[in-house]
């Protein structure tokens, strides 16, 4: 089954929302200067709270770039997250650094350009990756999903990311068929995250 990623989670009744919808995965933002960021302690009430979901919570999924890991393994710790998105230019040593020291998996994002070798960085990064189009996410913008279709045939693994939206979410996942697909500024209503768009992504994108 298609795996669904609701990015930019600020509120707790947001990610309550998008969990019972059945996202399987919600991501929160610890990037310095970007809109969507979260203070650690509303982030850690979050995680807790979806923690207390029955019979199976959503993994919660910290987004940094180019941060230090210093900073990186101990947001993952005191918010106690399952997974990690770098979205920077993040070394594969230090994203080893990091999985290593909290036993949290990885999940690299490779931005596409028209001349990026990405199939080579996926295979270097040997990891999950998240493609998206070449900024650091949240942009609701788009890219040629046929550079994402040729990699999910060569059996590469990713969250398809990038201007997806509820009513583009199914074209999606039929024409790239990726291992799960990631949205933020697509299920929001002037800025803010909204219940029947998240409802509608997640149905449409398992539709």
């Amino acid at each position: 089954m298609i795996r669904t990623k609701i990015c930019g989670i600020q509120r707790t009744e947001d990610a309550i929302i998008a969990a019972e919808a059945g996202a399987d995965l919600i991501g929160l933002v610890f990037v310095h200067q970007r809109r969507r960021r979260l203070e650690l302690l509303l982030a850690a009430e979050i995680a807790d709270a979806l923690r207390t979901l029955v019979p199976e919570p959503p993994q919660v999924v910290g987004l940094f770039a180019d941060q230090p890991a210093d900073e990186v393994i101990g947001t993952i710790k005191t918010c106690g997250l399952d997974l990690v998105q770098l979205c920077g230019q993040e070394s594969p040593t230090y994203c080893s650094q990091v999985a290593n020291s909290t036993g949290v998996g990885i999940i690299k994002v490779l931005h596409v350009s028209a001349t990026e070798n990405i199939e080579g960085n996926l295979d270097d990064a040997g990891m999950t990756g998240r493609l998206a189009p070449y900024q650091q996410g949240g942009t609701g913008q788009s890219f040629d999903w046929q550079v994402a279709a040729q990699l999910s045939h060569k059996g590469h693994e990713f969250l398809l990311a990038g201007g997806l939206t509820p009513d583009n979410v199914a074209e999606a996942v039929a024409q790239v068929q990726p291992w799960g697909v990631d949205v933020s500024t697509g299920v929001e209503t002037e800025g803010m995250k909204d219940p029947e768009k998240i409802r509608a992504f997640i149905n449409n994108a398992r539709g």
